[in-house]
């Protein structure tokens, strides 16, 4: 494959499961060390951590070496920062909040140059490799995974008319939003969230589009792959480090 190929979405398209991390550390290094650890996607997240654009810059650039390949989740569907961060490289999305068809519309135009969209052009930016791949501009819109996030009661009333939306390529569960949406407050684990999901998870795969999810919960995860998720993500590098932190210390000091 060549440097534009986006080995996530090839990945995808032959009917392989992608396990994946949360990055929310804003840390090229911890990032760097994570991105040899075996997982084939690491998530970089812009929503509920302290990246900014100089952040997902240089983890980019840390993950290089590894096999591990990046998804940015974006704060919002705010089409400049789509823009700025595909010019940084990133070829797959992910856009959070995502409530019905016409806003899902809207956040894939972002990805797309004119007249198929609205994404503002730039002659030489890193994601062309500061121009030495001269057909960037011609091929980069196949290679761009978008993941749509559904996280609230009223997205999942509208979650065929989103998943039918062109140019969606996933439908990610987030079950911290969605749970709350549905008033479960911090019970993602309640037996009639997961049902939910599960139900969901369903529903996705029956338009023809990717389900993807995050779950902490290792019992939880495989259920959710069994349920029909395509793009896994098993954890953070937050709770990972938090949590084998704590029992390291509690090992010498209970």
């Amino acid at each position: 494959m060549d440097v534009l190929t986006n080995r996530f979405k090839a990945a995808l398209r032959a009917g392989r499961q992608q396990i994946g991390l949360w990055c929310s550390l804003a840390s090229p290094i911890s990032t760097e060390i994570v991105a040899g650890s075996g997982f084939d996607w690491l998530l970089l997240d812009m929503e509920h951590s302290a990246n900014d654009l100089r952040d997902i810059y240089g983890q980019l650039q840390a993950i290089m070496e590894g096999e591990a390949h990046a998804m940015v989740r974006v704060p919002s569907d705010e089409p400049i920062t789509i823009k700025r961060i595909l010019d940084t490289g990133a070829q797959s999305l992910m856009i959070p909040n995502i409530d019905d068809a016409e806003q899902a519309r809207r956040a894939v135009a972002a990805t797309r140059y004119a007249p198929r969209g609205v994404r503002g052009f730039s002659q030489a930016p890193r994601a062309a490799r500061f121009g030495r791949i001269p057909d960037y501009h011609a091929r980069c819109e196949d290679e761009i995974f978008v993941a749509v996030q559904i996280e609230s009661r009223r997205a999942l009333d509208n979650l065929e008319e989103i998943a039918g939306v062109e140019g969606v390529d996933g439908v990610f569960v987030g079950p911290g939003d969605l749970s709350t949406s549905l008033g479960y407050l911090g019970q993602q684990d309640h037996p009639e969230v997961v049902a939910i999901i599960e139900e969901t998870v369903a529903r996705i795969t029956r338009t023809g589009k990717l389900a993807g999810i995050l779950t902490a919960n290792e019992d939880l995860a495989r259920r959710y792959i069994a349920a029909g998720t395509r793009f896994t993500a098993i954890g953070s590098d937050m709770g990972v480090l938090a949590r084998a932190t704590e029992a390291l210390a509690a090992r010498f000091k209970g």
